[in-house]
């Protein structure tokens, strides 16, 4: 909450998503929380299989829901409030009508999210009036206005073809004017820029800022491409096993980070402003099943420092604390020890 007791414009509170299986519960999200305001940006990193898209679509209500016993769907508990509403207790209705007004989404794979069957701007001209009491004439010219926006070269003719006749980044584009096509103050992009290569990564990264700043929209970035963050985001939350194992601003979890698994992340990337290393670092192991997540802290098993904590990364699931000032780790290692091992073997590495 803010100092005066107002929420943020999106406040998540210990969010658990499950999900019953016969091999027993997936526990895909398991108790984050995080706020974010209007005009700012927030990056959800990790590995596949952390728990980064399911939280994307828990916030715009997309997963089917468990019945009263807890079967045939996903069981959430938690706070979602977005704009002070709360979306966890809101009808099935309620949400419908929020997606695309309040809140939308950029899918990973356009081609695929798009109807094959429909141009591209009758889908976005469906978005629009599904929203607003306007004729399809109307509807029509706001289309090639988000086209034309985006950045997709005449807009009035490429506004009736399918999705097949785009490149992948001009899809992505025609998704984010989609996306765009009713003002929403809540966007969400999952993997934005995975198929595309590096220079069109560069385009929609710079079209997503530009827009966000026309629109102050809030942004929440879900990738595990930690450059594609430190483009764009004011702040970061690391996930690993369903959890939220760092918290910090960018600048604080880039040039500060004080998880064991935020380092290997970092020191798995590939750098263009150091000379060449004959191999990159990446991290032992695989990521924990979320149906058997370890015992005690999730990431024990991949982790070259849990003898230092007197067995209880094996027993005890550590709390997401404060380190510093706006600064949480989830961890065992005493917060000294963290800047030690930081400051004598990782930093040199990042």
């Amino acid at each position: 909450m803010t100092a005066g007791g107002e929420r943020p414009f999106l406040d998540v509170r210990d969010l658990r998503v499950h999900f019953p299986t016969d091999d027993g519960v997936v526990k895909s999200v398991d108790g984050i929380s995080f706020a974010l305001e209007r005009g700012k940006t927030l990056g959800i990193v990790g590995e596949s299989g952390s728990g980064k898209s399911v939280t994307s679509l828990s916030l715009l209500g997309l997963h089917r829901r468990a019945d009263r016993k807890g079967r045939g769907g996903a069981r959430i508990s938690g706070g979602i409030w977005l704009d002070g509403q709360d979306l966890v207790t809101a009808s099935a209705e309620e949400v419908r009508r929020l997606r695309g007004e309040k809140m939308a989404m950029i899918f990973q794979d356009p081609l695929s999210a798009m109807h094959p069957f429909y141009t591209v701007g009758a889908q976005i001209i469906e978005a629009y009036r599904v929203h607003n009491k306007v004729s399809k004439p109307v509807a029509r010219k706001r289309a090639i206005e988000l086209l034309e926006l985006v950045g997709i070269p005449q807009p009035n003719t490429r506004v009736d073809d399918f999705p097949h006749q785009f490149s992948g980044g001009m899809r992505q584009r025609a998704m984010i004017a989609m996306a765009l096509v009713c003002n929403p103050r809540l966007l969400i992009a999952d993997e934005p820029t995975t198929a595309l290569d590096v220079t069109v990564q560069a385009q929609i990264l710079d079209l997503m800022r530009d827009l966000q700043r026309e629109f102050d929209s809030a942004l929440i970035l879900i990738t595990h491409d930690l450059g594609v963050v430190a483009e764009l985001a004011d702040d970061i939350m690391v996930m690993y096993g369903g959890k939220a194992v760092e918290y910090g601003t960018a600048e604080t979890v880039f040039r500060q980070p004080e998880h064991p698994y935020t380092w290997g992340l970092l020191g798995s990337m590939p750098r263009i402003d150091r000379a060449v290393q004959d191999r990159l670092s990446p991290i032992r192991g695989n990521p924990p099943s979320l149906i058997n997540v370890p015992a005690g802290c999730a990431f024990h098993p991949r982790c070259p420092y849990t003898a230092e904590t007197g067995g209880r990364s094996d027993t005890e699931i550590p709390r997401l604390a404060g380190s510093d000032p706006g600064h949480l780790v989830r961890c065992h290692l005493d917060p000294a020890r963290r800047q030690e091992i930081f400051t004598e073997q990782i930093r040199e590495n990042l």
